[in-house]
């Protein structure tokens, strides 16, 4: 006989009226909680002044809500929100029923684009620095960050993964499932663990941070690598796969350019700057 994890908690923390506190949010809540004190370190070590850290904060936020939203609708659900353009801003759905729901739907991809654009405005507002000196740094709790998330989404039993037989699948009964999964979320979790602790030595130990899109390389090419092959164990999440044969799954496909972009600034010739 085979065993299973059972996995059944409630994706709520604690429910008090109308107000809740999820898994998720607190997980949220924690990645740019800690990330942000992980910035005031690499800011200290290089005097810079930390009345940027707060924009910083504001411009990370925001880019990643914004960005992963609207990656989720334009990727993978566009069918959907092609006739429902109000909703993918607005927390709510109009149809069959008026209802709040939340921003459901949230995709990495769309998030990193959102990054990459918020350190644009960032360098050219803020720090007057390359766009690249930032996302150096920010990368590296940003990989935290990930890992948070995804504690988040196996506490709300979403981003499932396809079935098993190995024993360390997980049953999830939210879903109102009796066989076992993939535990996806607990692999990416592991996975981009691991990667913010190889962002962070290389910040700390090595002379990465002197070499501009060094670690922003790095970030890319371990990420979207892990993501690619992690992907072979997840449910489908629909998109544009289809269009390809289904050969690769949608994030796979999403995927192949962030490697390729990372590979590019991991390899290329820069010069040393100071830091």
């Amino acid at each position: 006989m085979i065993w299973f994890i059972d996995w059944n908690p409630s994706p709520e923390i604690i429910s008090i009226g109308s107000f809740s506190l999820r898994w998720y949010s607190l997980c949220f809540v924690a990645g740019f909680g800690i990330g942000f004190f992980i910035m005031k370190s690499f800011f200290k070590r290089e005097n810079i002044p930390y009345e940027w850290l707060d924009s910083l904060l504001m411009y990370l936020v925001l880019a990643t809500i914004i960005g992963a939203r609207l990656g989720h609708c334009l990727f993978y659900d566009w069918d959907y929100f092609s006739d429902h353009i109000l909703e993918m801003f607005l927390p709510v759905k109009f149809e069959p029923e008026f209802q709040f729901t939340g921003f459901l739907g949230l995709a990495s991809h769309g998030g990193a684009l959102g990054i990459l654009v918020a350190m644009w405005l960032f360098s050219k507002r803020i720090s007057k620095k390359p766009m690249l000196w930032i996302l150096d740094r920010v990368l590296v709790p940003t990989a935290l960050a990930c890992f948070f998330i995804r504690i988040g989404n196996l506490m709300n039993s979403e981003i499932v993964g396809s079935k098993t037989d190995a024993s360390w699948g997980f049953i999830f009964r939210q879903l109102g499932e009796d066989f076992a999964r993939h535990p996806v979320q607990l692999y990416e979790a592991i996975a981009y663990f691991g990667i913010f602790w190889v962002l962070y030595y290389m910040y700390w130990k090595t002379d990465a941070r002197k070499h501009l899109g060094r670690l922003f390389g790095m970030f890319f090419v371990l990420m979207f690598s892990a993501r690619f092959v992690i992907e072979f164990f997840k449910r489908s999440q629909g998109g544009f796969e289809s269009a390809f044969g289904n050969i690769l799954s949608t994030g796979q496909l999403l995927s192949i350019p962030f490697i390729l972009v990372g590979l590019f600034f991991l390899f290329r010739k820069t010069k040393t700057i100071a830091a």
